[in-house]
């Protein structure tokens, strides 16, 4: 791709089909060149009255389009993305620091939820039930799919437009109104996403409107607004229960922190074990709910495979973020990179090894090895969000599980062994949402549910599976 030098773009808000001036503006950071490189202005009290307003006006044109349109409008999305691949891959480097590979990816990850989306909406469906209980004979039922109204879609960081797909393709196909709430560090991939909207296809104004602001504020007032009929959010643990304290009587669809263990047993192939664990741990430096956190390895391979993985650190090493060979960037911000930093610091404290890395520069963390990791460690039960491959050593099966389950976070877990009989007992026994057996975490583009057990969410990311939950049910008794 071509890069182009570095502007200050400015953004304003874009609510009922049209762009509006906002309250304060935010500056958000160039991640890639340091300095900013865009300002977005932030809703304040009157522009989010007048989103919800045209949310709410717009929900029964949103319903009542047909599935030719949804479908219409979805395949329109993606190919506007795939025509400005280029520009969107730039943003997301800039904004969040993500190497040009990765961001690639995303943006065509994006397209291609937005694509299945429209696939998916072919199969919003009714149904034709006849009454089968003494006494109902006779009866008959068309069970119609109806869209729940108004989804307020918050956006998280770290995957600024894929993530952003993956909510709103499912609300717009089921044929809601949509308002996007992305996240303050990264608003720009929102901002270009809704100029592509508005200039791609007809939507009903009002049926989607993008507010920045701070979670703080509009976030809050958006919650908690009896206009909204369901929530999908992407985050923290802690902002999600927030959310849900405010919202009510809403559906909730909330993926939420993962602390995910990767245990490995003696029987694993440990130059597969040590290459996705690796892989799970520095993969855009760390800052995933699905990465791998902590890796749980029996102590008969614990030395064997901190070896393995000390070698591949070397793969993992930060550079420039528009060079392809580049595979790890900054943290997205100091506070953050500072966190990882007091992580790495109370586990060498208190006996850790540290094998690798530990060195912060501003945001940037080096890609960093413990071994030995106690039991006591901080790290073992608090979602770092960098990137850290920390090993502590297991005696049995049984043991592995105490750990893997000693927090209340359940997202995901990988599971390293040549047994498919103990695979299988482990996976069922482990509390999380999704195991993968002999790899890394993987979520893929969505055709397989993902979500978490516990303080890690609510409800199954996917997208016939959001679709599913962006709908409710009209049954018309003959």
């Amino acid at each position: 791709m071509t890069v182009t030098t570095a502007t200050t773009d400015e953004y304003g808000l874009y609510v009922d089909g049209q762009w509006v001036s906002g309250g304060d503006t935010l500056a958000v950071d160039d991640l890639a060149d340091g300095g900013v490189f865009a300002r977005v202005a932030t809703a304040d009290e009157r522009r989010v009255e007048a989103a919800l307003h045209a949310a709410a006006r717009a929900e029964s044109a949103m319903a009542d389009a047909t599935i030719v349109e949804r479908t219409r409008w979805l395949d329109g999305i993606a190919a506007a993305i795939d025509d400005h691949a280029d520009e969107l891959a730039e943003v997301v480097v800039r904004e969040a620091g993500k190497p040009i590979a990765s961001a690639e990816s995303e943006v065509a990850a994006a397209a291609e939820r937005f694509r299945r989306a429209a696939g998916e909406a072919r199969d919003v469906q009714g149904e034709y039930v006849e009454g089968t209980t003494p006494g109902h004979e006779g009866w008959n039922a068309i069970v119609e799919p109806r869209p729940v109204g108004t989804v307020l879609c918050i956006a998280p960081y770290n995957y600024p437009l894929a993530t952003t797909a993956l909510q709103v393709a499912p609300a717009l196909a089921a044929g809601n109104s949509v308002l996007l709430k992305p996240s303050s560090k990264t608003p720009v991939c929102a901002m270009v996403l809704a100029r592509l909207i508005d200039d791609a296809v007809d939507l009903p104004d009002g049926g989607f409107n993008v507010l920045p602001g701070p979670s703080s504020t509009i976030g809050d007032a958006l919650a908690g607004d009896d206009r909204i009929d369901a929530i999908a959010m992407t985050g923290s643990s802690a902002a999600g229960e927030r959310v849900a304290r405010e919202s009510g009587m809403v559906t909730l669809h909330m993926e939420l922190g993962g602390n995910a263990p990767a245990i490995v047993f003696p029987d694993a192939d440990l130059v597969a074990a040590a290459a996705d664990c690796a892989k799970g741990s520095f993969k855009f430096a760390g800052q995933r709910c699905s990465a791998i956190s902590r890796i749980l390895a029996h102590e008969s391979v614990h030395d064997d495979l901190v070896d393995r993985l000390a070698a591949d650190v070397d793969d993992w090493q930060p550079g420039p973020l528009f060079d392809h060979d580049t595979a790890v960037g900054p943290l997205i911000t100091e506070d953050h990179a500072a966190w990882v930093a007091e992580l790495v610091t109370d586990a060498v404290d208190r006996g850790a090894t540290l094998v690798a890395g530990g060195e912060r520069d501003g945001r940037r963390f080096e890609p960093t090895l413990l071994a030995d990791v106690p039991r006591d460690a901080r790290i073992l039960y608090e979602e770092q969000f960098g990137p850290v491959a920390a090993v502590t050593p297991i005696s049995s099966e049984a043991d592995a599980l105490d750990l893997a389950n000693a927090d209340d976070l359940g997202l995901d877990v990988s599971v390293f062994t040549a047994d498919r009989d103990r695979a299988m007992r482990v996976a069922e026994a482990v509390d999380a949402g999704a195991v993968r057996i002999n790899g890394a975490p993987s979520h893929g583009l969505g055709d397989i549910p993902f979500g978490g057990v516990g303080a890690s969410g609510i409800g199954r990311e996917g997208l016939g599976y959001t679709i599913e939950e962006f709908l409710t049910t009209k049954s018309i008794v003959l």
